[in-house]
């Protein structure tokens, strides 16, 4: 897509609209929840319909849009929502919040919404999923212990590079004797690096950390206890990459991803924070892309 394509009023509209969510949720966790319980209890479930009009802009721009799509998108926020608000509970893993996260995992890791948008623009879908997840479980659910919060603390950066170094070694043995890892030697220059963790950390690890170990990982501790927990969730991260670099089941790369999941989820553990996770993952993946494809 020509980047005059891209940048047109209603993507960029749109793109505030589902950034404006995820931004104060993640710096102003208190407001945002705050926000959500002023609102009357009927408002309070419906309110999340107003995620359609992103998609609704994009499509019209875009010749693009679809009634069904338009329907579904309006309405799966407010079922997540009811689904995980309902009763609000932080006690345990149940079937609701099995079925959110489910419902939200797939969606994103099988891609079943991407046909909705138009060519490249598929990370709005995945935005404005994250934004249901994040007014469902944070704002009306008011999980605990999920620890999304990204105003850094050194203590962030400390475990999440802590974590690197205690997986890379792993990594890269594991990943070049296995002939899935090759290094390289390309230096981009100190600019583009920077760039490609900060887009990195808030678009991939930030969305993915919070998921599988600030309400999968927080959930399933109550119910397995701390260490099954990790395991179990560093284990179903790592299926979630089998389809990734390959049209079949990759299994190195399901191999090398769930061990990464466990140090992603020990920096997790560790205070509790998102932001951990999030350095760890994002400078693992940094790494990765840049000398070891």
């Amino acid at each position: 897509m020509a980047p005059e394509s891209f940048f047109t009023q209603p993507n960029v509209i749109a793109a505030l609209l589902l950034l404006v969510p995820y931004l104060i949720a993640a710096f102003f966790p208190a407001a945002f929840s705050r926000a959500a319980l002023a609102l009357p209890a009927r408002t309070r479930f419906l309110a999340p319909a107003l995620l359609a009009i992103p998609y609704l802009l994009v499509s019209l721009g875009a010749g693009a849009f679809r009634w069904p799509w338009l329907v579904l998108y309006a309405g799966l926020p407010v079922a997540l929502t009811f689904l995980v608000g309902r009763e609000p509970s932080a006690d345990s893993l149940n079937w609701t919040d099995f079925l959110a996260l489910a419902v939200l995992g797939l969606a994103v890791d099988l891609r079943w919404f991407e046909s909705a948008w138009p060519p490249h623009l598929a990370i709005y879908g995945k935005i404005l999923l994250l934004d249901a997840g994040l007014y469902a479980f944070l704002a009306v659910r008011r999980l605990d212990g999920v620890g999304f919060d990204l105003r850094l603390r050194g203590s962030d950066v400390a475990t999440g590079l802590r974590e690197v170094l205690w997986y890379t070694p792993i990594a890269l043995v594991l990943g070049l004797s296995l002939g899935f890892l090759h290094l390289h030697g390309v230096w981009p220059g100190a600019g583009p690096i920077a760039l490609a963790w900060i887009f990195t950390f808030f678009f991939i690890a930030v969305p993915e950390e919070l998921f599988f170990r600030g309400w999968l990982q927080n959930l399933l501790e109550r119910r397995l206890g701390r260490l099954p927990a990790l395991f179990v969730t560093a284990a179903l991260f790592g299926l979630a990459h089998f389809n990734k670099r390959a049209a079949h089941f990759n299994w190195r790369y399901v191999l090398l991803a769930a061990l990464a999941g466990v140090f992603y989820g020990r920096a997790w553990r560790r205070n509790r924070r998102v932001a951990a996770s999030a350095v760890t993952h994002a400078t693992v993946d940094a790494l990765w892309s840049l000398w070891l494809r």
